[in-house]
């Protein structure tokens, strides 16, 4: 992913700042900063110079060939209003070492400060052999797996390029630098770690207060706990990055680099591991080495140009809008013909798609754990993503771009647990469920509130619209009847015990421009609405998951009748967290996420039956299809890939862990759905299915880590 424009908006408008008390800033709330994406998309049309693409192992990577400056920034571009160096960070790199690499010291990347007559000191091969450039330190790390990490201090004045801090290796070694007290440097080396072997890795060290934390291929990590703290207030004012060297011939990195990225303040294990591929573990590459539009050719290549294909400035790079509509835009990629109606490109005609399998796209860092995610497209802007933190201090709207979704709005919430997107004409808006009162925690369970809020075209941000009495609501359906729209709430419980009250159900007044209350209808600790419409019929269902007792309630199917709902069939559910509609050919279903039995106050069951349920069209009622073990599960997802369909499941916890694997299911006919992939998640609380200039995406949520994860549906 590319993280410029998010990085850039959040760095000059969102960052905090703490101030020391001789008004050195240093930066606390920062996102992940992609080093390498931003020295080579500064001209997107040629590689920079000194730089060549290479592709091993069908995945692409740069090398370099000169230290040139193209390469080197001044930190201050990123570390925008920053003067000292965050106290803890996190740095991960994707690289391939050859077998066949010289033993010297090679710089992965530096941050050297700014030269004031430097001297010229001894070379690093010197100062690994020179005993009195070193002052040993003894062991202060763990033996691990055979490998020995130690610690050293080097003379800061003997360092060559005066570095700040530095990544580099030499044949099995892995070597971490940073300037400590007093000027010196310190030196950590991690041994054995092998990553000569001709394979990509990804390394991952965690740089913490009192520890150096390395996980190669996340795998079980290594640690180094320096004798000393780390330096508080490392000052770098005038400093710069280096990416590849430090800033010299010698010490010019010899391999492949395809990822490099620092991230302050934050421990960013969580982000890429686990991964299912995690010698190739993506936290954010840049889009040249992703891009499909990349000549490519059989084994290890060497590239240096691209594909300048009619798709690239017409389709990929444009969105449809009033100024293209009625254009046609082909595809080769999908092999399909798209016509522009003004906001959306509609297919024409389209080649039958078919899973083939599932990769890693973008791990996207969020403010906090996610309850929810709601993607939907916005006119004359693009594909937007309204996340629903758990954190007090807000949620945030997300922008899709060719490289993954990138911040565009904060927006205000309390413990915010869903989204729904819904238009009325032309006007487009958003409603959040809020959990929390607000500010003062004191009357939350009293005054839980929930808001709606509209685009404003001027501004081109979401504003507040309208405000509504809630308790502790779970879930927003939008939908219309007849012209008329409406809003259905799912009211979870009043209180900490009463769960079993009125969800209610809204209408639009056209003349006083607000929602007003249509319809009450009691449910048992309300987690989900599903509106649908079969034929003539519309269809409310609501997802009880508990009455104060038991999980084991009855989920109620409504039918509008007459200007109202009324009860059409009861299902037996347990813990029912959510349900989903979906039609294949002419057959309706309808699934059910159960969470867990819970009866009284015996244990939890966590591994129970999700079950599908069919239209019977002549007992006018849905009837059990599949059963299929689920783990906690809080949401199901279906789409459509071509002729095939699929569901996936959210499962969040097993009764021992959140890590766990959710599962994508297809349609095999006659045998129902059938496993096909597993997707490792971390307390998943929410999948989306999202489609972009003929690609296709699954994107879930965590409420258990700060982070939303993105796979790409790749599709032959």
């Amino acid at each position: 992913m590319t993280l410029l424009i998010f990085l850039h908006f959040l760095l000059l408008g969102l960052r905090v700042i703490d101030c020391t008390a001789d008004t050195w800033r240093r930066c606390t709330d920062m996102l992940p900063l992609d080093l390498l994406s931003f020295v080579l998309e500064r001209d997107t049309s040629k590689l920079v110079p000194g730089v060549n693409m290479k592709q091993a192992g069908g995945v692409r990577g740069v090398s370099f060939s000169s230290p040139h400056t193209s390469m080197s920034f001044p930190s201050s571009q990123l570390l925008v209003n920053c003067d000292l160096f965050p106290k803890q960070f996190s740095i991960v790199v994707t690289l391939k070492v050859s077998s066949s690499a010289p033993k010297r010291n090679e710089y992965i990347f530096s941050l050297t400060e700014p030269k004031k007559g430097e001297k010229t000191g001894v070379d690093e091969e010197e100062e690994d052999n020179n005993k009195g450039d070193i002052l040993e330190r003894g062991v202060s790390g763990k033996e691990q797996h055979g490998n020995r990490e130690e610690e050293r201090r080097v003379k800061s004045d003997e360092e060559p390029g005066r570095v700040i801090l530095g990544l580099r290796f030499s044949k099995n070694r892995l070597h971490f630098l940073l300037k400590g007290h007093r000027g010196v440097v310190d030196h950590w080396v991690f041994r054995g770690t092998r990553l000569d072997d001709n394979q990509w890795h990804t390394l991952l060290l965690v740089v913490g207060s009192h520890h150096v934390r390395l996980t190669v291929d996340c795998n079980s990590p290594l640690e180094i706990v320096p004798s000393g703290p780390f330096p508080p207030d490392l000052n770098i004012q005038g400093a710069r990055f280096h990416i590849g060297s430090r800033g010299r011939w010698k010490g010019l990195y010899s391999g492949l680099l395809r990822q490099l990225v620092l991230v302050p303040g934050l421990d960013a294990t969580h982000y890429i591991c686990p991964s299912s591929d995690p010698q190739l573990a993506v936290l954010s590459v840049p889009p040249l080495l992703s891009d499909l539009s990349v000549i490519e050719s059989e084994g290890d290549s060497h590239v240096t140009s691209y594909v300048t294909e009619e798709r690239v400035s017409v389709g990929t790079e444009r969105l449809c809008s009033k100024t293209l509509q009625g254009q046609m835009w082909f595809n080769p990629l999908s092999k399909g013909l798209y016509l522009c109606d003004g906001t959306v490109w509609i297919t024409v005609l389209e080649d039958h798609k078919r899973l083939d399998y599932v990769s890693e796209h973008q791990v996207l860092p969020t403010r906090s754990e996610t309850h929810d995610i709601e993607v939907f497209q916005l006119p004359g802007l693009g594909m937007m993503a309204a996340m629903a933190h758990r954190s007090a201090s807000g949620s945030a709207v997300y922008l899709w771009s060719n490289t993954g979704f990138q911040l565009y709005q904060n927006i205000s919430t309390y413990e915010a647990l869903a989204w729904r997107h819904f238009s009325i004409g032309k006007k487009v808006y958003l409603v959040v469920s809020n959990s929390g009162g607000g500010p003062d925690k004191r009357k939350q369970t009293e005054n839980d509130f929930s808001v709606i809020y509209k685009w404003s075209k001027r501004r081109k941000l979401f504003v507040r619209f309208q405000t509504l009495q809630t308790h502790c609501a779970r879930d927003w359906e939008a939908f219309q009847i007849n012209k008329q729209t409406y809003l259905a709430v799912a009211n979870h419980r009043q209180g900490d015990t009463n769960h079993t009250i009125d969800s209610v159900i809204y209408r639009w007044n056209r003349l006083t421009k607000s929602f007003e209350v249509h319809q009450m209808l009691r449910t048992s600790g309300a987690y989900d609405w599903e509106f649908f419409t079969v034929g003539p019929y519309h269809f409310l269902v609501v997802a009880n998951a508990f009455d104060g007792v038991t999980t084991s309630v009855d989920s109620v199917i409504y039918v509008w009748v007459n200007g109202s709902f009324q009860v059409f069939q009861t299902i037996k559910t347990f813990c029912a967290t959510d349900w989903e509609m979906f039609q294949i050919g002419s057959r309706v279903f309808l699934v059910v996420a159960n969470g867990h039995r819970l009866q009284g106050n015996g244990p939890s069951q966590y591994a129970i039956n999700s079950t599908i349920y069919e239209l019977d069209l002549i007992g006018q009622l849905f009837v059990r299809f599949q059963d299929i073990v689920t783990y906690s599960a809080v949401d199901w997802e279906f789409f459509s890939l071509g002729e095939e369909y699929f569901l996936v499941v959210a499962n969040s916890f097993n009764g021992e862990s959140y890590s766990l694997n959710s599962v994508l299911y297809r349609w095999q006919g006659y045998e129902g759905f059938v496993p096909v992939h597993w997707l490792p998640t971390i307390g998943c609380s929410d999948w989306e299915f999202f489609s972009s200039k003929g690609e296709s995406y699954l994107i879930y949520s965590s409420a258990k880590a700060p982070l939303a994860k993105i796979f790409k549906l790749k599709t032959y």
